[in-house]
């Protein structure tokens, strides 16, 4: 057997040296096959292969979940946290299944946004569309995490991998205004009550609450700049106001009990369908301050009229009225109670307003249509009788009947705060909630984390009062000088 003399011998062991003493093993066993130095040879390379694969192969294993891991963007392990929608429904005495409690069901989805809330939810959205969504399972040992989908529920210790390259992606676009230190101080002087989980302020009529077209500075926009607080989540909406209408506004500073209040306003809407409005103890409790042009025929009662959406100039406009109809697909269930608080010889009268259900507008037709006195200030549904109103001058002096006289704030949104009373010639909308009664959401979330099937029935309530706004408060002194 001949050898040929490599001209480069340290490229050629480099290169290929298992191979090429492969081929000379191979070769030399054919030909000596009976020779015992011959298969000790070939079994001692045999070994030396096995174990240099093996050593290859491991090294490259590694080395690949190395770089696996360096284009993956890991999020925390997935912890249990309380379901706020269940928690919300339990709280409202609604019956809740048996399989449903107060653990929350993650989807992979809710815990990417709940994680990365900096990202555009559309981007999310396309990421587990795409299927660039991994998951590591905390009960199945694998190697390497699988694709997961948006819907997927998760388990505690599951860890979700983004690509890297989302850390480039810009997030969501936000024209943000530059701090105002009069601004903030507007806004936190609006701040009636604030524990861990909920934030209630003063809303003032004339400011939206949610943004939209045509409206550049809106309450969230604002609780989101002013309101956090050191919360790492700016305060959510649970519920509405119109933006003429005034008083308290609750909003939830975490998510969980955003869901959870969320749901005890929907919940106030759908089980008073069903229910016994007077013997039902109510969980959430809201009252309104309205002054009305007129005197309704009784001093209270209770308005159970359906309302429904009319179409106007052709889909240019839209007003709600109630629907005669109950059977027309519509016709939506709106129940108001109302309660004289004090009428006046000068044609107005004051009005306790509380709602049962939450429809669009529900107040303002109701006094208009139902009672036949719409609201001061509201020209969509009394415009007829503005036409005929007289106007109030000033009050000489100043009554004060137990309430607080609110000083005028500071405008720095040009919100026209120091006039819309019955004394101006175009009255403000007054509209104002005054009083609410609510659960305790920190107690109840408490309790829930310390005890999955805690009772919640005996929480405690937390009654809450906003005091009228400027233009409300001259006109109850001009009507009661």
């Amino acid at each position: 057997m001949v050898f040929m003399k490599a001209q480069n011998p340290r490229r050629t062991t480099v290169m290929a040296g298992p191979w090429l003493l492969w081929q000379v093993v191979h070769r030399s066993r054919q030909l000596f096959a009976a020779s015992d130095e011959v298969q000790t040879l070939y079994s001692a390379f045999y070994r030396f292969q096995c174990n240099y694969a093996t050593t290859v192969t491991d090294a490259q294993v590694c080395n690949r979940n190395e770089n696996e891991k360096a284009k993956w963007l890991t999020l925390p392990p997935f912890t249990a946290t309380v379901n706020g929608a269940a928690l919300g429904r339990e709280l409202a005495g609604v019956k809740m299944d048996v399989k449903e409690n107060s653990t929350n069901t993650m989807t992979a989805l809710k815990w990417v946004q709940r994680c990365c809330p900096e990202l555009p939810k559309s981007l999310v959205q396309k990421l587990f569309r795409l299927r660039q969504v991994r998951r590591d399972s905390s009960n199945v040992k694998e190697q390497r995490p699988k694709r997961v989908s948006a819907k997927e529920s998760m388990n505690v210790g599951d860890r979700i991998f983004l690509p890297i390259t989302v850390q480039k992606f810009p997030s969501e676009k936000v024209v943000d205004y530059p701090s105002s230190e009069e601004e903030r101080k507007f806004v936190h002087s609006l701040e009636l009550y604030k524990d861990p989980e909920i934030i209630v302020v003063n809303k003032p009529p004339g400011m939206p609450v949610q943004g939209g077209i045509g409206i550049k500075r809106s309450l969230d926009e604002l609780a989101a700049k002013y309101m956090r607080h050191e919360h790492s989540e700016a305060p959510r909406l649970v519920h509405r106001l119109d933006r003429d209408c005034s008083g308290l506004l609750v909003m939830g500073r975490t998510q969980i009990s955003a869901s959870a209040l969320h749901s005890i306003f929907r919940e106030k809407t759908f089980d008073s369908q069903n229910e016994d409005l007077e013997s039902k103890k109510r969980i959430l409790q809201k009252k309104y301050w309205a002054l009305v042009i007129g005197c309704p025929r009784r001093s209270g009662g209770i308005i159970s009229a359906p309302l429904g959406k009319l179409v106007l100039d052709n889909g240019k406009s839209e007003r709600i009225t109630i629907m005669s109809d109950v059977r027309a697909p519509s016709a939506q269930y709106a129940v108001t109670e109302y309660r004289i608080i004090g009428s006046s010889e000068k044609g107005y009268t004051w009005l306790e307003l509380s709602p049962f259900t939450g429809r669009k507008h529900q107040l303002r037709v109701h006094c208009a249509e139902a009672l036949g006195t719409p609201i001061v200030g509201d020209y969509k549904y009394g415009w007829q009788a503005h036409r005929k109103l007289k106007h109030l001058p000033s009050p000489t002096s100043v009554l004060n009947l137990g309430v607080e006289i609110p000083r005028q704030k500071p405008d720095p949104f040009n919100l026209c705060l120091g006039n819309g009373s019955i004394s101006d010639k175009q009255p403000h909308l007054h509209l104002h909630c005054k009083e609410m009664v609510l659960p305790n959401i920190s107690l109840a979330l408490q309790r829930a984390q310390v005890v999955s099937d805690a009772d919640l029935v005996d929480v405690e309530s937390i009654k809450l009062v906003a005091p009228l706004p400027f233009h409300m408060q001259k006109s109850w002194d001009c009507l009661s000088s």
